[in-house]
């Protein structure tokens, strides 16, 4: 990726500006699926690229950079759930809005708003490792070896987790 040779050979700030716009939506959404609240899930993709910038000078040596990426996401994750004291909340406890960036006409909205609902509640009825897994493959287009090296899986765990969240997810929307 260009940004990130120009911002580790250069110490581009430019480059790594461009690199926090490309990647901070993709990364705070996986954040905000662990954590309970925003601003912790922004505190902590704060914390990756910060942790980004102080190691650029290793970054060209990185063959695969978005599995970097979220890998030091997820160990920041982990690091702030070790430290967290409050109790914790199942991820089916949190409304995730999937369709908030799309553009549509009020009279989408109202067509629309049962099925966007419907289909919320199938992916939020999903297990957990599931529900992840799709949302990075389906939502983020990352590729499967990623998505598995990011969760520790094997690309057939993540296979299988993906079949379960089809299947899941058209039981439910057949379901009306």
């Amino acid at each position: 990726m260009q940004w990130v040779c120009e911002m580790a050979v250069s110490d581009s700030q430019a480059a790594f500006r461009s690199l926090y716009l490309h990647y901070f939506d993709r990364l705070l959404r996986f954040a905000s699926l662990h954590v309970i609240s925003y601003s912790e899930a922004e505190e902590i993709v704060s914390d990756t690229f910060l942790a980004i910038w102080n190691n650029r000078a290793s970054l060209p040596e990185i063959t695969h950079f978005d599995t970097y990426l979220y890998s030091i996401l997820r160990y920041k994750i982990i690091s702030h759930l070790r430290t967290q004291t409050q109790r914790h909340v199942s991820l089916d406890e949190l409304q995730i809005d999937f369709f908030a960036a799309t553009e549509t006409t009020p009279e989408d909205d109202l067509i629309t708003q049962e099925e966007i609902s419907r289909l919320n509640d199938a992916i939020n009825s999903l297990p957990h490792k599931c529900k992840i897994a799709f949302k990075m493959v389906r939502e983020d287009k990352m590729k499967y070896k990623e998505v598995a090296a990011i969760l520790e899986i094997s690309v057939k765990t993540l296979e299988a987790h993906l079949a379960t969240a089809t299947r899941k997810i058209r039981e439910v929307l057949a379901g009306k």
